[in-house]
């Protein structure tokens, strides 16, 4: 509670400089953030209920025998009048009388309602699943036993049993939608549905036993009775034959009988109705700016050719003949930069772990208390996955934090990207962020768990960036790894506005791709693919980076001297994630303190 008494103090002086008492001052404060704290507290358990899986990832367990309808009407309408109500109330309070983090948390709760609220202009239940993102991924790896949802207790069992028939409703609703979604022109990009199908297919099986739905069955915890053994094992075989295999059969019925032949050959946001506003809508958001696409797409061109310079830097260093494309197809050929097999790539990220977390100490005074571990992507969905991704722990220590490393097609993934993608997932990127986040009690539950893709990508790539600050990126390979993990950042400027307000095509962005960046087919195909999936999310990475770097070079001109890095990186964390002009203002304010 630190923060809200230094915040009440603040505010008691600058409120008895008007002539109140201190009395009448103390009153208004306490009335004013009381009020707050209790709307941000109602919100929160409400959101929660209505949002079961979102309290199943920060540990909360008291909804779990459910899921919610997302898609259907009945829950959209309820979610709307959620946030008008919230935010009419939230406009009642005087955010004059309260302290300084409350006025952080009096905006960023805001800003939720109003964009969300804006958001439903656009058609999204219309098409609710693709290849990168969709429940039918996601179910799979919450029934498999090793995501969120816990299977350690009789009743842990019993809820997912539960939460399977809720599943099995939720495709229908999905169905009706896409439905609807084809009469009213709003459909999924038809190669994003073709690699989808495959994905869904990989679940209807003929044997519960060959389902990934039966490992909470085969890793059952040894303390379990007879009688639950035998009771459980037969209901999940039950539940997986009858209830979850028809639910996946259902949906690639749909898509391989009716939506992929409906579904759109343009690739771009602008051929979908409201389709240049949306994307807009959507660039707003991911970015938390309001630049426009071109002004995205220029920074974009500008960042491609500046670290084009930086990697020659590394070719003369190596002593490489010939030119960046040359250089590109070397790295991307040699067998000296590849493992042979999987498991020795996800071992190599495993053994960084204690080095890297060592070396952060050089420029961290706060780490996350929460575990870290690294895990291979599951086969059933890596040829659509990312090179890799971070899923957070739960606060209490009872989840660690997952880094997801993906060994798709081994010879794709060079030794010499490691290095970069470990600082981004991991240490000190997403598990610092984010853990950091959701261990400060003092903050506000939204904020504790909440998140802006700006602040939270643009952190991932400033911590690539601190490699060689850090003491990793000494060997030259690893370096261009770094550069190159940023090149593709800047890359993703151009790529996702050109695809969704410029027209291009997906071989269009596959040309780009090869043209300027050492990139894999088998990864610039699923990332084009990703760009198509989620219109915007690929520009808050580079967007935040900047932002971030900026702030802290303002930062280090105006402290001199007295600029501590640690102190710093601590002030860029401890409040959680903002857009990027909050981020801003709130360091400004710190910079004025030390100086």
């Amino acid at each position: 509670m630190k923060n809200h008494v230094a915040a009440l103090f603040a505010a008691l002086l600058l409120i008895a400089a008007c002539g109140q008492s201190k009395e009448e001052a103390t009153t208004e404060v306490v009335d004013a953030g009381a009020a707050l704290h209790a709307l941000f507290d109602e919100h929160f358990e409400r959101n929660l209920e209505m949002n079961p899986l979102s309290a199943t990832f920060i540990g909360d367990y008291r909804y779990n025998d459910r899921l919610a309808n997302s898609n259907s009407a009945e829950y959209r309408a309820a979610a709307e009048a959620m946030d008008k109500e919230f935010l009419a109330r939230l406009l009642e309070i005087d955010r004059s009388k309260l302290g300084y983090q409350d006025q952080l948390s009096y905006d960023l709760f805001r800003i939720n309602r109003e964009q969300s609220l804006e958001g439903n202009q656009f058609p999204f239940h219309l098409q609710p699943i693709n290849q990168f993102y969709s429940i039918t991924n996601f179910f799979v790896q919450l029934g498999s036993g090793t995501s969120a949802h816990p299977f350690k207790t009789v009743k842990d069992y019993e809820d997912f049993l539960s939460r399977a028939d809720d599943y099995s409703e939720i495709t229908d609703t999905i169905i009706a939608n896409m439905k609807e979604g084809m009469q009213k022109g709003v459909t999924q990009p038809r190669i994003l549905m073709e690699k989808l199908l495959p994905q869904v297919d990989a679940h209807v099986v003929d044997r519960a036993e060959d389902s990934n739905f039966w490992g909470p069955i085969e890793n059952m915890p040894e303390d379990f009775s007879a009688e639950d053994r035998e009771r459980l094992t037969a209901a999940y075989e039950e539940k997986i034959m009858n209830t979850i295999v028809p639910a996946y059969q259902r949906i690639s019925n749909f898509l391989g009988d009716e939506y992929i032949a409906a579904a759109r050959e343009t690739v771009g946001l602008y051929a979908q109705p409201n389709g240049d506003d949306w994307y807009a809508y959507m660039v707003r958001v991911r970015t938390t700016t309001d630049m426009t696409p071109d002004e995205i797409h220029q920074i974009g061109l500008n960042e491609v050719a500046r670290i084009h310079e930086e990697m020659r830097g590394v070719m003369k260093e190596v002593g490489f003949e010939g030119d960046l494309k040359d250089f590109f197809e070397f790295v991307n050929t040699d067998d000296q930069f590849f493992f042979d097999e999987a498991e020795e790539l996800i071992q190599g990220y495993r053994d960084m772990s204690d080095r890297i977390t060592e070396l952060s100490k050089n420029l961290f005074d706060v780490m996350p208390k929460t575990a870290f571990e690294v895990r291979r992507v599951e086969p059933f969905r890596e040829a659509s996955a990312a090179g890799g991704s971070y899923q957070a722990g739960t606060p209490d220590g009872s989840r660690p934090g997952i880094f997801y490393a993906n060994a798709y097609d081994i010879k794709a993934r060079g030794k010499w990207a490691m290095e970069s993608l470990f600082l981004h997932e991991a240490i000190p990127g997403h598990h610092f962020q984010i853990m950091i986040q959701r261990e400060n009690e003092d903050l506000p539950g939204f904020r504790r768990f909440g998140g802006f893709t700006a602040y939270s990508e643009g952190w991932g790539l400033y911590a690539e960036s601190l490699g060689k600050e850090l003491g990793v990126y000494t060997d030259p390979y690893q370096y261009f790894g770094g550069l190159n993990a940023e090149l593709w950042r800047s890359i993703r400027l151009v790529v996702d506005t050109g695809l969704h307000a410029k027209q291009w095509s997906r071989q269009d962005v596959l040309d780009y791709m090869y043209a300027n960046s050492a990139v894999a087919e088998a990864r610039a195909v699923a990332e084009a693919e990703r760009f198509m999936a989620i219109p915007g999310q690929a520009l808050a990475y580079k967007v935040g980076q900047l932002k971030i770097r900026a702030i802290r070079d303002k930062a280090e001109a105006a402290l001199g001297d007295k600029f501590n890095v640690k102190d710093f990186h601590t002030e860029v964390l401890k409040d959680g994630a903002m857009p990027l002009s909050m981020l801003e203002a709130k360091i400004d304010r710190w910079i004025a303190t030390q100086i």
